[in-house]
């Protein structure tokens, strides 16, 4: 197989494993608030209390984000904080880009900016 077509799918195998991770509701709604919490971040308590969700769940959800690079974890003495991985987001949206905008044409670079912004 060509270096090219082995390097497109293993990008695939990241991305939708990325992807995967931010296909449960929850978790995109913790993206979602992290994200408005750029950059600073939130700790457990105040994801828990904006979301309403139990503490074992978040937990799993954001060990999920966690272990998919999509969020940041810093220990502040007994709290955890948890931001948003932008560059990881970042990616994502290139790979998308890349088979969009480059290879077939189906959007214009500046439409995905205005779209981005």
């Amino acid at each position: 197989m060509a270096p090219v077509v082995v390097k497109v799918q293993e990008q695939a195998a990241k991305y939708a494993d990325k992807f995967s991770a931010m296909g449960n509701e929850a978790r995109l709604r913790i993206m979602q608030l992290l994200l408005s919490a750029h950059p600073d971040g939130l700790v457990v308590n105040e994801i828990q209390d904006e979301l309403d969700i139990p503490n074992s769940t978040l937990s799993h959800h954001l060990d999920k984000l966690k272990n998919e690079e999509l969020v940041l974890v810093k220990r502040e003495g007994t709290f955890l904080r948890y931001s948003a991985n932008t560059e990881a987001l970042r990616e994502i949206l290139q790979f998308l880009y890349a088979e969009c905008c480059t290879r077939n044409k189906a959007l214009k670079p500046h439409d995905v900016v205005r779209i981005s912004t």
